[in-house]
């Protein structure tokens, strides 16, 4: 491969939560290893490999000049956006007016819930959840209404349509959040499933917010189908959040942005981004998504998508060859695994702080589930040279669920 996936980080004091936190109970920060193994970070969703080298150049390019005044984005961040997202996604008619600066996908969202629903409205979501949307949408003080996904036949994660349809219908709600790919599930929705959940959603008034900032992560040659384009209406009627921040390891630098085709709908969702004179770009985050955006960048991330295809075959065949009990749908998008670790738990008398906690005890920093929706679920990032995936394995192995 041209670019390094394979290299170990040491990332420790290196402003890495990842690292840092273990052990400091701080949200949902693992236990620190007991003595005689290293930590493998598997829980914060960011990446253990060096990011492009076009990123650190523009950063580093950037800061030669010694001025960082006030400033406007310049066109070719603009220009950035458009071309990446017609070479990625195939996406057509995009202008600079339809794109719009967000400090965070998760800021984004409430901006755009607040514009289009009060405190107290529901809203709908699917569940498994994203924490990231429980945690901002109930202190910003909205009730969620989860709709959740079945695994159907063959383990596959599947939207409930006549569920989400009641569920809007009994709770008089007109905003929904959609997530495209799924986190925590990794679904790389199909079109035709994108165009019946906007069906739902259009006979039921919804405005639609749509998380796709996992949209460059796809795996096995899965494709990524943008909400808005399977339809003139979805179009109008959606609000969708993207940020190179995920793609590219880049959340420490902030900085995401919206695309709103619906005039109306982006006036409101500006007006609300703005009245608090917080939701402004830092100079070299926008030199930093150019220069992620570069040719080099999509060259990056095909590599990337290559090893975390590899890693996710692995772990998969893994756990079903070592690890009865444990189901794992196998993620098409994202790098994250959930784990569904019901059957084993029952089967050995273990509760699954028992299981979180063998694993924190051996070194792997996984994630509990729980807080996203998963009764008995754990949550493993693979963003991780193969070999430090392999390492966390056979210690899950040795020591955890065959000890």
């Amino acid at each position: 491969m041209k670019y390094d996936f394979t290299s170990i980080i040491d990332r420790r004091g290196k402003d890495a939560l990842a690292i840092d936190s273990l052990g400091s109970h701080m949200g949902s920060a693992p236990d620190l290893p007991r003595e005689g193994f290293d930590a493998i970070p598997m829980w914060v969703a960011d990446m253990n490999f060096p990011t492009v080298p076009t990123v650190q150049e523009a950063i580093i390019q950037r800061a030669g000049h010694p001025a960082f005044g006030y400033y406007i984005p310049t066109e070719e961040y603009y220009r950035s956006i458009i071309q990446w997202h017609q070479t990625r996604n195939g996406t057509e008619g995009l202008t600079a007016d339809c794109i719009g600066y967000e400090n965070g996908v998760l800021g984004g969202v409430i901006s755009a819930l607040t514009a289009f629903a009060s405190p107290g409205d529901k809203v709908l979501l699917h569940s498994p959840t994203y924490i990231g949307f429980t945690a901002s949408i109930t202190e910003n003080g909205y009730e969620i209404v989860h709709s959740p996904l079945k695994k159907d036949d063959d383990g596959i994660w599947r939207m409930d349509f006549d569920d989400m349809d009641a569920r809007l219908k009994e709770g008089h709600i007109h905003v929904a959040i959609f997530c495209s790919p799924h986190n925590p599930c990794g679904r790389v929705w199909e079109r035709w499933e994108i165009e019946q959940a906007m069906d739902v959603y259009r006979r039921n008034d919804c405005v639609v917010i749509s998380d796709e900032i996992w949209s460059d992560i796809l795996l096995n040659g899965h494709r990524h189908i943008p909400t808005q384009s399977v339809g003139a209406d979805a179009r109008a009627r959606t609000i969708a959040l993207y940020a190179p921040s995920k793609t590219f390891n880049l959340a420490g630098l902030i900085g995401s942005y919206h695309i709103i085709y619906d005039t109306y709908l982006r006036d409101r969702v500006r007006a609300k981004g703005s009245k608090s004179h917080y939701n402004s770009m830092n100079v070299l985050s926008m030199h930093a998504l150019i220069g992620a955006y570069r040719p080099e960048g999509h060259e990056w991330v095909d590599e990337l998508c290559q090893v975390l295809s590899e890693n996710t075959d692995f772990a998969c065949q893994f756990i079903a060859g070592h690890f009865p009990g444990v189901q794992v749908s196998r993620p098409e998008g994202t790098y994250m695994l959930f784990l569904d670790c019901t059957g084993w738990c029952q089967a050995h008398g273990r509760t699954i702080d028992q299981l979180l906690k063998a694993g924190w005890d051996v070194g792997v920093a996984w994630q509990d589930g729980r807080i996203f929706h998963g009764p008995c679920a754990i949550r493993m990032n693979l963003a991780l040279p193969f070999s430090r995936v392999r390492e966390a394995f056979d210690r899950l192995d040795r020591y955890v669920f065959n000890a």
